[in-house]
């Protein structure tokens, strides 16, 4: 497994798709998976209790829906449909954080203070980043869904993570350089927190291996972005790294597009979303994007294709956060069979090390840091409008996106 340089990375790689997605706002649900009763025969409650906290309304409630739909598809599928492990049934109590920090902490108190061991969640970076101290404090198992900030690998020895970090995104889009010494690439974003951490993680990554990075940073409120295409055009890069939020994002690719610069070379940005495919237009197909997940992206292999048939026959739709979700619940079930229904010690070490069947194909649990080293997918759309699709172009090996390894904090 190749070793690489940690690098901070803005908590919210979210491209101009991600955040049109985000932008979808869907109606809360009621609390799901509660278990009354008691397994044992002298009526003690032997349940293991699961906070899932999560985006159920907010910016990224899409994306919450996504993760909860995947995490009750993969409880099924982990305990074969009974919501049992180890003589235990698996209670399910969720709770709308709505992307707020105060919000999840607040809701996690209270789970931890009725007796809640484990913890699963989290659509947002920022409220990741406060929910993983709560748990090193309180000694319950954190299991961290979407966000996607690095760092939330190593922080703590009760914190894992069942989706992927920014770090694998990077060396996703590297991949698409190639040999990067010599070369030169571009970061087209906004002039704003989210894009000078772009620009700071790509030198990082990129930079390091040999690259010459440079950037082409426009205000955030531009709305005539063809003399940023210019510019990028002008600079004869090699590879042109897109991060851009917000609605401007279809006037981005057309003036892109209108100005030849994605004819002139590689351009990557990544792949959000079904809700997203739109905004790109008729550029779409010109596009080279870095992938987390999209439904068959895993190559229908038996765990992601049980994944797809529970998630559709429950009424939903598979999507880019749904594996997160199922990861999840395979995590929970493993570090109870293997390790303990109480002992959240006993859980952590049950789950380090672990490589499994995964969604995305073969999964491990680092057991350094927590990290969950996963493949990665390069895809391109095909067809435009409400009518695109992804096409998987390359599957990158788990190994060869991994990010570097950073010690748990204790």
């Amino acid at each position: 497994m190749r070793r690489r340089r940690a690098v901070a990375v803005q908590h919210r790689f979210l491209t101009a798709a991600a955040l049109a997605t985000a932008a979808l706002l869907l109606a809360g649900c009621t609390a799901a998976g509660q278990a009354g009763g008691s397994d044992s025969a002298d009526g003690k409650d032997d349940s293991v209790k699961v906070g899932l906290v999560y985006s159920r309304t907010g910016l990224l409630a899409a994306y919450g829906k996504q993760y909860r739909d995947g995490f009750m598809a993969g409880l099924d599928h982990a305990t074969k449909g009974t919501r049992k492990v180890a003589g235990h049934r698996i209670e399910v109590t969720e709770q709308d954080d709505a992307g707020d920090p105060g919000k999840a902490v607040s809701a996690a108190k209270n789970l931890i203070g009725k007796g809640y061991k484990v913890l699963a969640g989290t659509t947002d970076s920022g409220v990741a980043l406060q929910m993983a101290p709560l748990a090193a404090q309180n000694k319950v198992l954190y299991v961290s869904g979407p966000a996607a900030t690095d760092a939330v690998t190593g922080i703590n020895a009760y914190t894992f993570r069942s989706g992927r970090q920014s770090y694998q995104d990077i060396l996703t889009a590297g991949t698409m350089l190639g040999d990067a010494k010599g070369k030169k690439v571009t970061v087209l974003a906004q002039d704003s927190t989210f894009g000078q951490a772009n620009v700071t993680a790509v030198e990082a990554v990129l930079g390091a291996r040999g690259a010459e990075v440079g950037s082409v940073l426009a205000p955030p409120g531009a709305t005539d972005l063809t003399p940023f295409a210019r510019q990028v055009k002008s600079a004869g890069t090699d590879l042109v790294f897109v991060a851009w939020a917000g609605s401007t994002a279809p006037a981005l690719w057309t003036a892109l597009d209108q100005q030849g610069v994605l004819d002139a070379g590689k351009v990557v940005t990544g792949l959000a979303g079904t809700a997203s495919y739109p905004v790109f237009g008729a550029a779409g197909s010109k596009v080279s994007f870095l992938a987390h997940y999209f439904p068959g992206a895993g190559g229908g292999n038996a765990v992601e294709q049980a994944m797809l048939d529970a998630v559709e026959k429950a009424g939903g739709t598979p999507d880019l956060f749904t594996p997160d979700g199922f990861t999840a619940a395979q995590m929970i079930v493993r570090a109870v069979e293997k390790g303990s229904a109480t002992d959240t010690a006993a859980m952590a070490k049950a789950l380090e090390g672990w490589t499994f069947d995964g969604v995305k194909g073969t999964t491990q649990v680092r057991a350094e840091d927590h990290a969950l080293v996963q493949p990665m997918f390069v895809a391109r759309l095909k067809g435009k409008g409400a009518g695109a699709t992804p096409e998987l172009v390359s599957t990158e090996p788990m190994d060869e996106v991994a990010p570097p390894v950073k010690p748990s904090a204790g």
